[in-house]
């Protein structure tokens, strides 16, 4: 199974190879690195210090690994950090926020052989940490074959990917007998990974890491952003975040809806999950005839009269929810299953997400269930825009509410608190037992 796993990989990278190719040129999110992920690694001397390996996939994984870096270094033996990343965007900021503590930040490889090989060669580490659902399936192999000891930390398994390794229920069982450890955010991901096929002993539910993130109050790129577009608090602002396509068009029809059936005159800032369609976004808000202003651009005097402001930046976003008066959460109004509501929950920000949450199901019910976050129902995409119109202009003009849904999803963030020092006891008791490889 695992000769035809690595068949129908190399199928679809050659498939996708113009893809690749195409990515490159546009500095897409998937070409970057490309060297590194066949195996072309930088080079490391060993030292007799332990190597511990964490893996983060994007820009979320990123940060939640901050926190648990900081405390995992106290109280156990000195040990070299590498860090890797599957995107672009998670390459940058995690050679920003660990560029002191890391010895090396790289592109975690593609999931050959030969690829993986290497790279185990290269940075024999001891321990490696996987966030949330990195399970590939030739890496866990190799190294446990190299003897290194593998945790899945903050582990969730969506509906999607559940339903997907199902499939696959008999390879899945021996894939998951590798990994040493799954500390997972939810009693639902752990018996979903359970019957998968991983033992229950290796099984620990020790709730969702980014719960424990610190409130995001106005740093100095938030007050530069406010003074840029002239950010009042007598202007509202919504932020809709990480937005997919077609996400943005429903935005800006909605937008247009509140301009003229509200007696609030919002802003509107789009921040796109994918560097690679800010492009095509700006098109989609010229279209609108509101006035708008884009991040990337030299500052000009039209920002301050923005209507829309597109935030066409990389690592930036969780300032800008400082900011904002109303945050949307993208990704939900479309099956993709939606991007974490922890962020602007943190934020102390009044929270809006379409249907499509799978991803977060666990959360999402959290929030609801604390009246924490308003969520749209599932309806015909000629209706979304009008759905989500209505939800915006409620809390535009109910001020009352909208500080109370505000002031509910900070709560919910402070009471389920605890994950990190959780997962963290765990992982020391796994490097405890490290030495030199």
């Amino acid at each position: 199974m695992f000769f035809l796993y690595s068949i129908i990989l190399t199928i679809a990278f050659v498939v996708l190879l113009p893809r690749f190719i195409s990515d490159a040129i546009f500095k897409g999110k998937y070409a970057a690195g490309f060297a590194q992920r066949l195996g072309s690694l930088p080079s490391f001397e060993q030292d007799g210090r332990p190597v511990v390996w964490v893996h983060c996939v994007s820009v979320g994984e990123t940060n939640a690994a901050r926190p648990l870096i900081q405390q995992l270094a106290g109280g156990v033996q000195p040990f070299r950090l590498i860090v890797s990343t599957t995107t672009r965007t998670g390459q940058e900021l995690a050679r920003e926020a660990f560029g002191e503590q890391a010895e090396l930040v790289f592109y975690f490889p593609f999931d050959w052989k030969f690829s993986v090989r290497r790279a185990l060669r290269r940075f024999a580490p001891s321990v490696v940490i996987l966030l949330e659902t990195e399970i590939w399936f030739n890496f866990l192999r190799e190294a446990n074959k190299s003897g290194s000891k593998v945790a899945i930390v903050n582990g969730r398994i969506s509906e999607r990917s559940y339903k997907r390794f199902g499939y696959i229920k008999k390879f899945m069982r021996r894939v998951l007998s590798y990994p040493d450890l799954a500390l997972m955010q939810s009693n639902l991901d752990a018996k979903r990974i359970m019957a998968l096929g991983m033992r229950a002993t290796k099984v620990k539910v020790t709730g969702n890491i980014k719960f424990d993130q610190p409130a995001a109050g106005e740093d100095a790129l938030a007050a530069g952003f406010r003074a840029r577009f002239g950010i009042t608090g007598e202007t509202p602002l919504i932020v809709a975040a990480s937005t997919h396509d077609p996400e943005e068009k429903w935005i800006l029809d909605a937008f247009n809806r509140v301009w003229k059936q509200s007696g609030a005159l919002p802003r509107l800032l789009i921040a796109p999950r994918h560097p690679e369609r800010f492009r095509s976004v700006a098109d989609t808000i010229k279209g609108y005839g509101f006035a708008w202003a884009r991040r990337s651009e030299t500052s000009s005097a039209r920002d301050l009269s923005a209507e829309v402001i597109l935030l066409d930046s990389i690592g930036e976003l969780r300032s800008a929810l400082s900011l904002a008066d109303i945050v949307f959460v993208g990704g939900s109004l479309i099956k993709h299953g939606g991007q974490s509501v922890l962020e602007p929950a943190a934020a102390g920000k009044a929270i809006v997400t379409g249907p499509h949450t799978s991803n977060f199901t666990s959360a999402v019910d959290e929030f609801l269930k604390h009246v924490a976050l308003i969520q749209l129902p599932v309806c015909p995409d000629n209706e979304v825009a009008e759905k989500l119109a209505a939800v915006f202009s409620k809390l535009l003009d109910d001020q009352d509410l909208r500080c109370r849904i505000a002031a509910n999803a900070a709560d919910v963030m402070l009471k389920n608190r605890g994950a990190t020092q959780k997962t963290v006891e765990y992982l020391k008791e796994m490097l405890g037992g490290q030495g030199a490889k």
